[in-house]
């Protein structure tokens, strides 16, 4: 929609980031929950936005160093509508929500469904951890992060819905680093580029390299459960309501359909490659010729190649 986009990242501490490696279908939903309750809520508190408003959430597991380091990435319109929804409620300009009555409340309701996760016997613990099993333990292990301040960051907004789109495309499609941050791999050693965020004042860009097994070791880390759903929609963009939800903004908004979605129906191949850069038609192997689809195999069907005719 044609207004200004935010980006916000909830981060967990660290001692819950390990017993959300031990449990990540259970944690990780979590997360997701306590950071959507948070924003819905905050949102519609009359003394912030006091709107509904509409975001996407994506889960990351990983450090620029390929350590584990869960947290959600928040694409959130800086708008929304009234709780009547006759009007449209926008923020003021480069301000969407505090980011530290998000943190406080955030804190509070991801700790209170990870008690509850406990309590139902729904949490596992092993190695280290597994003396958490006991009540008493559990209860001392989180008493620091009750107190702690949690991260809760605000991005500096996007400038408009194409510079979202591009966050959707280069954020969303992979898992732990990219393809162009990785340099080599020489004598069962793997080297590439990563960021170090500790040290302000000292060069950011570095190069690590690892033994090939450790590197395998870390990129595994954030392999997800099953069938886990790594890109969520709340509020407004939920999948129930979503089409009446956005029919609702554009009528609102006053702006037309074609100003909404400029760009007509195009193929698959071609979204993809707009909004990743990788194209599903070059060759992966030679990455210059062109992928040409000969045949269609059905379920079960053999391949017998045809017969060329060379005379």
């Amino acid at each position: 929609m044609p207004v200004e986009y935010f980006h916000v990242v909830f981060t967990i501490p660290e001692q819950l980031a390990a017993i959300a490696f031990q449990n990540k279908a259970v944690v990780y939903d979590i997360l997701f929950r306590a950071t959507a309750e948070t924003l819905l809520t905050i949102a519609r508190d009359p003394k912030h936005l006091g709107a509904e408003i509409g975001f996407f959430a994506v889960l990351h597991t990983w450090g620029q160093n390929l350590h584990h380091h869960p947290h959600l990435h928040c694409v959130i319109p800086g708008a929304g509508v009234s709780s009547d929804y006759e009007r449209w409620i926008g923020c003021r300009p480069g301000f969407f929500l505090p980011v530290r009555v998000l943190s406080r409340l955030f804190r509070r309701l991801f700790l209170r469904e990870l008690e509850k996760a406990f309590h139902e016997e729904r949490l596992q613990f092993f190695s280290e951890l597994e003396p958490l099993r006991d009540p008493k333990r559990f209860a001392r292990y989180l008493d620091p992060v009750r107190v702690a301040e949690w991260v809760v960051y605000a991005k500096p907004p996007f400038g408009g819905p194409a510079q979202a789109l591009e966050y959707v495309g280069r954020y969303t499609h992979r898992v732990a680093l990219s393809n162009d941050r990785l340099i080599s791999m020489e004598q069962d050693q793997v080297s590439f580029r990563w960021k170090d965020y500790r040290h302000e004042h000292k060069q950011k860009h570095k190069i690590m390299t690892l033994a090939a097994d450790e590197f395998i070791r870390r990129f595994l880390l954030h392999a997800l459960p099953p069938g886990f759903q790594r890109i969520r929609y709340y509020g407004l963009f939920a999948n129930a309501h979503r089409r009446d939800a956005v029919t609702l903004c554009r009528k609102l908004l006053l702006v037309p359909v074609s100003e909404l979605l400029p760009c007509p129906a195009q193929d698959y191949r071609d979204l993809y490659e707009a909004l990743t850069g990788e194209s599903l038609r070059r060759c992966p192997q030679c990455g210059v010729g062109a992928m040409i689809i000969i045949e269609v195999l059905a379920r079960g069907q053999s391949y017998v190649p045809a017969t060329l005719d060379s005379s």
